[in-house]
């Protein structure tokens, strides 16, 4: 009798937590027969949400762009969904061979030799393995569904060139290149909030270390930071406006020559940069930057077209939104 009492107490203790569980995964969204969560709406919204906490204190602000950025990722999932559906519909999914071709690449572009390297870079941006190849091959359909129905309508004339090059030429003119070395100490991007405070004191503590009479950064980099720029001293060479994450961007570009920053947040945990130099860019001949310019119109094109296709696809299903 105490045995079957205390299981209905513990029971009446549990439905509590289990109906405030519900709440807070509750679905948000009905696509055709499939349904999204709100714990997937919150975890592909999460970096950016981590961002506004950073940049913006107003809380009415706060909230409205919280709202915003929620909205946005709700309506790209609903997006991604239309879009495997169509995947499975046309027949193009990935093989394995395809997606371990992939896999080869992504180790190249990012210089990884071995798997622990990987894997580390991967936890770092919030991945096992085995999630990343499931993430992969869901982003190659995609690829393979936008080249089948959107591809050939992306057209970069020449008069759409030189439009552009005369913008770049307007942005480049009068900007400066920065070098700087960081030191990360790593966070994951949904940490809860007593481990992004714990890694934020360890990052003010190495701050203050670099800023003392004397001491090396690059040293101070390669024995202290988590990330795998490390065994550079923390080097990430000369890079202009637009390469970094925001967040990084705007202290680099504010800092002194020889000036070492407070901690910064970004998705990857927190940074202490260090800016080594500075330098005026010159704007480089059409010709030179031309492929570059031609590739970002061409991503352009293709984002808005895709854009449109997805419209055109929920226009046609049964989406119901929950929230």
């Amino acid at each position: 009798m105490k045995k079957l009492m205390g299981t209905m107490v513990a029971a009446l203790l549990l439905s509590g937590a289990v109906a405030r569980a519900e709440l807070v995964d509750r679905v948000v969204a009905v696509v055709n027969r499939d349904v999204i969560a709100l714990s997937e709406v919150e975890k592909r919204a999460a970096p950016e949400l981590a961002r506004l906490g950073q940049q913006e204190r107003d809380p009415a602000r706060r909230a409205e762009a919280r709202a915003r950025i929620i909205k946005g990722s709700l309506d790209a999932l609903i997006g991604e969904k239309l879009m495997e559906e169509q995947i499975q519909e046309l027949g193009l999914g990935v093989t394995d061979a395809e997606l371990e071709a992939a896999m080869a690449d992504v180790r190249r572009q990012n210089n990884v030799t071995d798997d622990t390297q990987f894997e580390r870079l991967l936890t770092s941006e919030g991945f096992t393995i085995q999630a990343y190849k499931d993430f992969l091959r869901k982003q190659m359909g995609r690829m393979k569904l936008v080249q089948m129905r959107v591809s050939s309508k992306v057209k970069v004339s020449e008069e759409d060139l030189k439009a552009a090059y005369t913008q770049y030429s307007k942005l480049e003119t009068g900007d400066s290149e920065v070098h700087a070395r960081h030191i990360l100490v790593q966070v994951d991007p949904n940490a809860p909030p007593d481990k992004v405070e714990t890694a934020r004191k360890k990052a003010e503590a190495l701050a203050v270390e670099a800023r003392k009479p004397g001491v090396n950064f690059s040293e101070l980099a390669k024995a202290k930071s988590e990330g795998p720029s490390a065994a550079d001293g923390g080097d990430l060479g000369f890079f202009k406006r637009g390469v970094m994450v925001p967040a990084f961007e705007r202290v680099a570009f504010t800092l002194k020559e020889g000036e070492v920053s407070e901690p910064v947040r970004t998705q990857f945990g927190w940074h202490i940069l260090k800016v080594e130099e500075k330098r005026a860019v010159e704007v480089a001949p059409f010709e030179q930057v031309k492929g570059e310019l031609e590739a970002k119109l061409k991503l352009q094109k293709t984002e808005k077209y895709v854009e449109q296709y997805v419209q055109e696809l929920r226009q046609k299903a049964s989406v119901e939104v929950k929230m």
